[in-house]
Parts: C-alpha cells; sequence; structure tokens
C-alpha cells in the first residue's frame, strides 16, 4: 500500500520522541558542574549578619563577622547604617573588587533592584553583602572548602517519563502576591502569575510558581510526602516555561535540592503552603548522602 506524499513528508519531518533518560543526565550534568565551580554553593563557608554601625571582620574568634582562617585575624570593619553598608579594610589588609585594590567605602548589596552586587577577594576567599529582608549578612565563599572538596555527588531516582507532566497554566493577570517562608523565619511576599494544575492517577493538584527579578522562567518551591524519608526535609526547586498553548511542563525529573541541603550558611525559601503536594514525587534529587 502506498502512502500519500504528504503523510509521507509529515512522517519524516516528525521528530523522535525525547530520551527522558539521556535529557535528564544532561541536565543533571549542568547542574552538578554549577554547583561544584569556584562559586557554587559547595564554597560557601560563611555568614554573618550585621547589627546597626560598626561591625569587626576577621578570624581572630571575636569579630563579629568571623572569617576562615586562612583570613587576617583583624581584616576589616563594616559598617551598617540603615539599609547601607561600607566596608574599611584593616590597614596592611588587601581586598580587592572588580581585581583591583579597594580603599574602602559604599559597598552595594545584593538587593533586588540593584546592579551586580560588589563581590570582594582576599586571597582565595570571597565575599560579598546580603540583603534578607530586614537583614543585611556577609556571604563568605571559599573554593578549597572542605565540602567541595569531599562531594560525592547526589543520589538522584531513575528519570522516569511519568514524571514528565503537562501542566495546565492558570495565568492570573496582572500577577498577584504570595507568602513565601524562608529558613531565617522570614515570610516575603513575591510576585506570581498564576498555576500550574496537573494529574497523577486520576487525581488534580496545583503548584504556584513565583517570579525572579530577570528571569523568564517561573520558580516552584514545593513539598512532597518523599521529604519525610528520601528527599530533603524542607523541599525541592524546580524551574518551568509557560508555552503559547497554555501549558506548562513540568519536569519532576529536574527536581533539585536547595543549597541549604549542603551549607547551613545559605538563606533558602521553604515552600509555601498552597505547594506542600500530599503526593510521592519519586523523581528528581534525592536527599544528599552527607
Amino acid at each position: 500500500m502506498l502512502l500519500p506524499t504528504v503523510l509521507l513528508l509529515s512522517l519524516a519531518a516528525a521528530p523522535p520522541p525525547e530520551d527522558i533518560s539521556a535529557a535528564t543526565r544532561a541536565w543533571e550534568e549542568g547542574r552538578l558542574a554549577r554547583l561544584q565551580s569556584d562559586d557554587g554553593w559547595l564554597t560557601l563557608v560563611g555568614l554573618g549578619w550585621l547589627k546597626e554601625g560598626s561591625n569587626t571582620a576577621g578570624s581572630d574568634g571575636k569579630a563579629v563577622v568571623v572569617f576562615p582562617q586562612s583570613a587576617p585575624g583583624s581584616m576589616g570593619t563594616f559598617t551598617r547604617s540603615g539599609t547601607s553598608v561600607s566596608f574599611q579594610p584593616a590597614p596592611g589588609v588587601t581586598v580587592t573588587r572588580g581585581g583591583k585594590p579597594f580603599p574602602g567605602g559604599a559597598v552595594q548589596t545584593d538587593q533586588e533592584g540593584h546592579t551586580e552586587p560588589d563581590v570582594f577577594q582576599l586571597g582565595r576567599l570571597r565575599f560579598q553583602v546580603i540583603v534578607r529582608g530586614d537583614r543585611i549578612g556577609v556571604r563568605i565563599k571559599d573554593p578549597e572548602a572542605r565540602a567541595r572538596k569531599e562531594f560525592k555527588g547526589i543520589p538522584t531516582y531513575p528519570a522516569s517519563a511519568r514524571w514528565r507532566l503537562t501542566a495546565r497554566w492558570e495565568p492570573v493577570n496582572p500577577p498577584t502576591e504570595i507568602a513565601v517562608p524562608n529558613v531565617l523565619g522570614q515570610v516575603e511576599r513575591s510576585p506570581s502569575p498564576g498555576t500550574a494544575v496537573f494529574t497523577v492517577d486520576g487525581k488534580e493538584y496545583r503548584l504556584t510558581p513565583v517570579l525572579e527579578e530577570g528571569s523568564p522562567e517561573l520558580f516552584f518551591v514545593f513539598a512532597d510526602e518523599t521529604n519525610r524519608t528520601e528527599t530533603y526535609g524542607a523541599g525541592r526547586f524546580l524551574y518551568a516555561a509557560p508555552a503559547k498553548d497554555g501549558t506548562v511542563i513540568l519536569d519532576f525529573n529536574r527536581a533539585y535540592n536547595p543549597p541549604c541541603a549542603f551549607s547551613a550558611f545559605a538563606t533558602c525559601p521553604l515552600p509555601p503552603r498552597q505547594n506542600r503536594l500530599a503526593l510521592r514525587v519519586d523523581a528528581g534529587e534525592k536527599r544528599p548522602a552527607h
């Protein structure tokens, strides 16, 4: 039986089905490369919160902002005035910013709406000032961190087409705001453009994402019933993008651990109340082995 030419062309042009295992493996390789990079979350070694006024910094154990032992005992002073911060290196201590010696002065934080935050370097250490609600802190990274050197990878569930779901997208225009708690005990209001609605084993579930400044993707912070025993107890993260046809592909094979799963010095969001699923999501990253 001869097939019509149009049908033959259609069959020839049809893309092959995506290999879920290969696609997930490629994503995991990129994820691990970013995590283990010189500036990845495994290099995080310190976080000191600034009080109003003067805050000493160094490795002598008496400083307000405690640096690793590779730093001088007294390496400088941070001064907080409301939401503004300045830093003055101690005499004889060379701190660079953008590859040039920093003589002291105002510091650009990572507060939303700002340009790129200042990243300072002291020997092999890097540090910057972060804003979390009404708290301002100094985040310190070390490429020689023990967590990075001893990292053994992340256990994962086998990739499965069952967990690559097409969800219905229910937009909200204009975007509303939802309450997102974090590990510091704060609750922040974050913009949310809608809800993804999906079905597993005949039952409907809903996940509400937030928008991150400068990113077109939807950011989901969710919890599920595997958190009790197999996955990270405080939930996992997932990114997705709404399609023009009104759907969202939720590929839970790419659900991953937040930075707090690897470091006590991270400041992670927690799943909002509406994103706690009464469902086992047997996909994505499991709890780190360390």
